[in-house]
């Protein structure tokens, strides 16, 4: 029961966090969880909760299911490669880049 309170207070921690970011800098969050998309990363990260859940069964109950799922969805994370490109968020444009031209060669 323990184990699953403080897998429950960390996420709750990641999910405040990145809602401070997204409140910082609006995008964020969608680039943040662009891992989320990505096949590959998912399945990377399903296969590394389902490793981890069975020994954390035997050796720590329930609770360690949590966790598994929490390494699973850091696992996700570092593997997708969705969030590598630098730059503006999809959709965004460059100031002065609309339909009418650029300004800043008038």
């Amino acid at each position: 029961m323990i184990l699953a309170l403080t897998a429950a207070i960390a996420a709750a921690l990641l999910v405040c966090r990145l809602a401070l970011r997204e409140h910082a800098a609006p995008g964020s969050a969608r680039r943040t969880l662009a891992f989320t998309r990505d096949p590959r990363a998912l399945a990377a990260g399903a296969l590394a909760a389902l490793l981890l859940a069975g020994p954390g069964w035997r050796a720590a109950g329930a609770g360690a299911l949590a966790w598994a799922g929490l390494a699973g969805l850091l696992v996700a994370g570092l593997t997708s490669s969705a969030g590598d490109a630098e730059g503006p968020a999809p959709g965004a444009r460059a100031a002065g880049t609309g339909p009418e031209g650029s300004h800043d060669q008038e």
